[in-house]
């Protein structure tokens, strides 16, 4: 297998998290970069980082890299790089680019010289003068910034936020990527009892499952380079079965998601359903002020109402001194919030311990993380296994 060089695209703000969970995965020599995190693998790390990174955005194969300020030099540059390798000749590859400080700002016209440098180069390798492009999808990307152009292959087609169990979305949804980047940043662990009390419809109850179980997120979905005859299918085959041996899906878990609205809960069941995880989360219809736990030890992670999107801002500041309440009651517990409020500290009660930008969609947030106290070492450890779901939330008569 050769070595090649992937770029797992992320968010702003989730570069480390990504960076991470590759290294968890056994890759190192990492370059991240803003928005993404370049790294080499062979064909069987395609295989692997689409079914298991958490919070990327997308895996691209890397073809070149060089610097172009006029189209001459973009054409020729772009011939040289070994298309051949990858495309075979019924390849279907449209083309889209970006451009950003660059020389070369017309990103149409740069995704014709481009097409046309590849085109003339699959013409020399195959001996032909028309492509039908009738068979598997090569999405290429050219994109420049301060006159540097790198050209990728998009190897997982749909986003990896598509994890294949929400085919039905909720006012204001949650991506899939970024609740996972939440519960990591959160360092919340399978052995502590986890709320999300604007759950919805159960993103990062879900997620948590997931990380819980170990769980690979891809292994509901296809992805576009499946059907690339340059990686075997037993290579897919082994990346899946190594994914099935390492999800463990018996450790005992105490998951809970709550909400008022009534659809948005019916959607979150639905959505556990088709996760395979409806075991393992407990949903419940209740308002964040009746919220209560007997566990000493835990973690809220939670993704309110805005203003901008859902409710008036005064309602969404009542909703925020109704979760300072009941997180003042759940003693030693951590609360992790993503908002676009600029000092919830007011309305929390307290002053956050950490504070970070994200980004959900293109509105700018912050995710707040106001921290409890640590377990007491020891054989008590926060021993969540002797508690039943009636011990973490109060059902509202």
């Amino acid at each position: 297998m050769a070595n090649i060089e992937l770029i797992a695209t992320a968010a702003f703000g989730l570069e480390s998290i990504v960076a991470r969970e590759l290294k968890n995965l056994g890759y190192d020599n990492l370059v991240v970069e803003n928005g993404k995190v370049t790294f080499a693998t062979d064909e069987l790390g395609i295989c692997r980082t689409n079914l298991w990174l958490r919070s990327s955005d997308r895996v691209l194969l890397k073809m070149g890299s060089f610097k172009a300020r006029t189209f001459e030099e973009l054409f020729e540059q772009t011939k040289a790089l070994p298309w051949e390798e990858w495309l075979p000749e019924d390849a279907n590859f449209p083309v889209q680019g970006k451009s950003i400080k660059s020389q070369l700002f017309s990103v149409s016209d740069c995704q014709a010289i481009v097409k046309k440098a590849i085109v003339e180069r699959l013409k020399e390798n195959y001996g032909r003068s028309w492509f039908e492009e009738t068979g598997p999808r090569y999405q290429i990307e050219v994109a420049l910034l301060n006159d540097i152009v790198t050209l990728t292959l998009d190897t997982s087609g749909l986003g990896l936020h598509k994890r294949g169990y929400r085919q039905l979305a909720g006012q204001a949804p949650l991506k899939e990527t970024l609740a996972a980047a939440m519960i990591q940043l959160s360092y919340w662990n399978k052995d502590r009892a986890l709320i999300d009390p604007f759950c919805g419809t159960g993103t990062i109850p879900i997620e948590a499952a997931f990380i819980a179980q170990n769980r690979a997120p891809g292994l509901k979905r296809s992805f576009a380079a499946e059907k690339w005859p340059r990686i075997p299918q037993e290579l897919w085959q082994e990346a899946w079965q190594e994914a099935l041996d390492l999800w463990n899906r018996n450790v005992p878990l105490h998951i809970y998601g709550s909400d008022i609205d009534p659809n948005a809960l019916a959607l979150a069941r639905t959505h556990a359903l088709e996760a395979g995880v409806e075991d393992v989360i407990h949903f419940q219809r209740l308002p964040v002020a009746e919220v209560r736990s007997r566990f000493k030890y835990g973690h809220m992670i939670a993704n309110p109402p805005y203003g901008e999107r859902l409710g008036d801002v005064s309602e969404v500041e009542g909703l925020y001194l109704e979760l300072g309440e009941t997180f003042k009651r759940l003693e030693n517990w951590s609360l992790h919030m993503l908002t676009t409020h600029q000092f919830p500290e007011r309305l929390i009660g307290r002053r956050w311990d950490k504070s970070r930008k994200l980004y959900t969609g293109r509105l700018e947030c912050h995710y707040f993380q106001f921290f409890g106290a640590r377990p007491p070492r020891g054989p008590y450890q926060n021993d969540i296994s002797r508690l039943t779901n009636s011990d973490v939330v109060e059902t509202v008569k």
